[in-house]
């Protein structure tokens, strides 16, 4: 069945085709035959009850720069569209929980993946705090005096911001460095939420694990390996993906968040793990599938929409 797909992202100009996510999700449902159309979340608007949003029928290709062609706008009601995909970048912010109350106006008579209210309501570092039995030793706090307990309990630490994103704000804060008192002050000047400090694991150089879940069910891993003299493993500042299995912890992580996110209608989820420990679920806008496509000989873009087709 043909269905009319809004996908809610960030503009499709600025997106590598290489590795993003959104792109082959939106290739996989125009291969299906599915109507395209794209808005940014500063074209939703709620006008008399009704959810509207100024968008531009989209064409996709795997073509550098030359990937995508859009329509003349037009006004859409997304009551009148079968799916929506969330799909734009963090940060979460107040314009993105905004938005998830604007999409839950519709959902779930159109389907919003993502569902927007438990998006809302799992941002990727506290929704993983429901699993402490597998997380490293972390505390979310704004008292200075427990911030420097904790670094004097586990010594080598991290700090980063509660609701950042992408690798940013990120420090590895060492038992001997004396920028400690300097980042606290950054954190307070900058951000009015608490700040997360977790006890550094040593085995994010050997990589830190994206294993996607698809409707709860295990779809496939990859490891991100962080470059020489960096903390941070993310792709974007240098992070090389390499293939990657399971292990027996990992599986079990995994079948720990299964139930819970099939409860709350989490299609399309990114979890990381380092060392057996996990640091975060993303259900915002996970990435990766690429990656995994191509060491992997699948296509899970391909599940993703199965998974949705089932849902309607």
């Amino acid at each position: 069945m043909a269905l009319k797909v809004a996908i809610q992202m960030d503009h499709v100009a600025s997106i590598d085709i290489a590795g993003d996510s959104t792109f082959v999700m939106a290739m996989e449902a125009q291969k299906r035959g599915h109507a395209l159309y794209h808005y940014g979340p500063g074209a939703l608007v709620m006008d008399a009850g009704r959810i509207l949003a100024t968008a531009e029928p989209m064409e996709v290709r795997r073509e550098v720069g030359n990937h995508f062609t859009l329509g003349a706008p037009e006004t859409i009601d997304l009551a009148d569209v079968d799916v929506v995909l969330m799909r734009q970048d963090p940060p979460f912010d107040m314009s993105y929980i905004t938005a998830t109350h604007l999409l839950e106006h519709v959902h779930p008579k159109t389907l919003v993946v993502n569902d927007p209210a438990e998006v809302r309501n799992a941002p990727e570092k506290l929704f993983v705090t429901r699993f402490p039995e597998f997380m490293p030793p972390t505390l979310i706090a704004t008292d200075r005096d427990r911030i420097l307990a904790f670094r004097e309990e586990h010594k080598d630490i991290i700090l980063k911001p509660l609701f950042g994103n992408g690798g940013a704000g990120v420090f590895h804060v060492k038992p001997d460095d004396e920028n400690f008192n300097a980042l606290l002050e950054m954190f307070s000047e900058n951000y009015r939420e608490p700040i997360i400090a977790q006890a550094y694991l040593a085995d994010v150089r050997d990589g830190d694990k994206r294993i996607i879940l698809i409707d709860g069910e295990i779809a496939g891993a990859t490891n991100r390996v962080p470059k020489e003299g960096e903390a941070r493993s993310n792709m974007h500042v240098g992070g090389t993906a390499v293939k990657s299995e399971l292990t027996d912890r990992e599986r079990d992580i995994c079948a720990a968040l299964r139930p819970e996110l099939k409860a709350r209608g989490l299609i399309f989820v990114g979890i990381d793990v380092i060392g057996g420990y996990m640091t975060e679920i993303n259900v915002t806008s996970p990435t990766g599938l690429q990656e995994i496509n191509e060491f992997d000989d699948v296509c899970l873009e391909a599940d993703i929409w199965d998974a949705i087709e089932a849902k309607l």
